[in-house]
């Protein structure tokens, strides 16, 4: 134990080509030093774990080295360089702003820069966390950043950007420092398992990679902690184990349940997920990722945005070439609205089951190419399609045959049966609409919202049982609309067959049938198929519009009901006001 080094201190970069994912800053530093054109003060920004220090380190053994390398690295044979890396360096100061952020602490470092090197060419000062500084300490340290000694150079470095002073940014070369990439923390974890003997899955490093989400450091933290759990053998199931990570298997397999339509195996699939201890906010977030990474995959221009190992992104092609694109956008805006809502919903489990069976919904299942559950044959007839279908396909033929000119020279018309819709089997499991209150009553056209140019006689029973059915369908939502529709239903108005005349008992009740009369037409015309349904509403004669009485009026009125009160009102002198 005494000898142990955590990984972060004991692979920390001591020269540029061991930096890792910064190519473009190292080039930026190597070329300045080679055609010596050293800014004297650096600012580094950028998030933590990225190399910041590191690199500030570097820059300074490296401008003091007094044998640099073809490459522009450091020697690490001269005095400077071996002084550097035992630590017992005086030309490099480092400073933690955090804790020293006061003016004095600022005072005291420039009463160091006005003495000179003993040895080596230049004193590097390297402020971290240099956003700590009070204002004051600013203020005092501009003077000497823009005019320090020819030998004085500064290299500031902070994680918030944001919080210097523009005089301070002012002063100095800014290089901001990008989030490490998956693949080269991933890259960097495998050199030392290499270097440790070490024997570790590179999808379970890319887990690793993942969660310290672009810090190295933080992914050589999480990796000393994943060896110390697993040993020698570091394998993809030992790391989602010991880090709460929800295996990716479930998504694919979730999607799949999805793209076939299958409502309980995917309910069943989000209970098992529940019951290995995982939320449903931190499942509607992965599976959320998992359709954006399946909306990427799908072209092979933008697959490589899947960061994930090999392995694991030739499983997300090959499932993303099962699915539309309109499948994964549909999913993948219902995801995104299951997520605003999930911390305001009452019943949270409840949101995730309905936003998973919407998914599994006929109209996502048809954009999807997915090959459909296999159904059971059916052993009772069961009828295709209602009798009222049935009836208009047969009215339509009808129609399309009258409206043919008589011309012996015509071509036959081809068989009727090439001009009937073709009816996919429905899967036999429950169905999705019934589960939400939107499922399609028998005989109601799903599509049937305007006009469908059919001139069929109005039947006075089917259009009473049609809005009974409308306020059945309707009485959750629009309760005002369906309990005016109960107490007044439609009479025919005159000889007209397919006029009919509703009346109701105030203006109120009129304005409220007038707002949805567009779509009560629409559904009593799709039941009826005719488009010749007409419906006028009116308020009932018997509402009496009378002006209020007034108090002489009443008295009056009284009196003439009751010699009493004409008597009581002259004993006792009462005057109206």
């Amino acid at each position: 134990m005494e000898d142990f080094i955590v990984s972060a201190r004991k692979y920390r970069p001591s020269t540029f080509k061991s930096v890792v994912g910064q190519e473009s800053i190292v080039s930026t530093l190597k070329n300045a030093i080679a055609n010596r054109h050293l800014a004297h003060s650096f600012l580094f920004c950028g998030q933590r774990g990225v190399g910041k220090t590191s690199c500030a380190r570097i820059l300074a053994k490296t401008i003091n080295c007094e044998h640099l390398t073809p490459e522009g690295e450091a020697c690490n044979k001269c005095d400077s360089c071996i002084s550097f890396n035992d630590g017992r360096s005086l030309n490099i100061h480092e400073l933690d702003a955090a804790s020293n952020n006061s003016v004095d602490d600022i005072r005291l470092l420039i009463e160091q820069v006005r003495s000179a090197p003993q040895a080596g060419k230049y004193k590097v000062y390297i402020i971290d966390e240099v956003h700590m500084l009070s204002t004051q300490a600013f203020n005092a340290f501009l003077k000497t950043l823009e005019e320090p000694p020819s030998y004085a150079i500064f290299i500031l470095a902070t994680t918030e950007k944001h919080k210097i002073i523009p005089t301070i940014l002012s002063r100095c070369q800014i290089f901001d420092f990008k989030r490490i990439q998956l693949k080269d923390v991933a890259g960097h974890l495998q050199y030392i398992s290499v270097q440790e003997g070490i024997t570790a899955d590179p999808e379970a490093l890319h887990i690793i990679a993942e969660k310290s989400d672009g810090s190295m450091r933080d992914a050589l933290s999480i990796y000393d902690q994943m060896v110390s759990f697993a040993g020698k053998q570091l394998t993809y199931k030992k790391v989602i184990d010991n880090l709460n990570i929800l295996d990716y298997n479930y998504y694919f397999r979730i999607t799949d349940g999805i793209a076939q339509g299958d409502v309980p195996q995917v309910l069943l699939i989000f209970d098992e997920i529940l019951a290995n201890g995982f939320d449903g906010f931190l499942f509607i977030g992965g599976l959320s990722e998992h359709f954006r990474n399946l909306v990427v995959a799908k072209n092979p221009a933008t697959a490589q945005l899947v960061e994930k190992g090999v392995q694991m992104k030739e499983k997300y092609v090959a499932q993303a070439a099962l699915c539309t694109e309109n499948f994964l956008f549909g999913g993948l805006s219902l995801l995104n609205q299951c997520g605003i809502n999930y911390k305001m919903a009452v019943n949270q489990r409840l949101l995730v089951e309905i936003t998973l069976i919407r998914l599994c919904s006929p109209q996502l299942q048809q954009t999807t190419t997915a090959a459909p559950l296999q159904q059971p044959v059916r052993t009772t007839p069961a009828k295709t399609a209602s009798q009222a279908d049935a009836k208009t396909i047969k009215h339509t033929e009808a129609k399309a045959a009258a409206a043919e000119p008589a011309n012996n020279n015509s071509k036959p018309s081809a068989p009727a049966e090439t001009a009937k819709p073709k009816t996919t089997p429905k899967p036999n499991f429950l169905s999705v609409h019934k589960l939400i209150g939107d499922e399609p009553t028998p005989g109601e056209s799903k599509t049937a919202v305007k006009a469908t140019g059919e001139t069929k006689p109005v039947s006075e029973e089917l259009l009473l049982q049609s809005w009974s059915d409308y306020i059945e369908k309707n009485k959750e939502k629009k309760r005002s609309l369906c309990s005016i529709m109960t107490l007044c239903q439609p009479i025919k108005a005159g000889d007209t067959e397919a006029a009919y005349e509703i009346t109701v008992g105030n203006s109120v009740q009129m304005q409220t049938i007038e707002e949805h009369k567009n779509e009560l037409l629409d559904f009593l015309r799709s039941r009826l198929h005719s488009d010749q349904l007409k419906l006028n509403v009116s308020v009932s004669k018997a509402e009496v519009k009378s002006k209020p009485y007034t108090a002489q009026e009443k008295f009056e009125y009284m009196k003439s009901k009751n010699a009493d009160v004409a008597k009581l009102s002259d004993q006792l002198g009462l005057e109206l006001p």
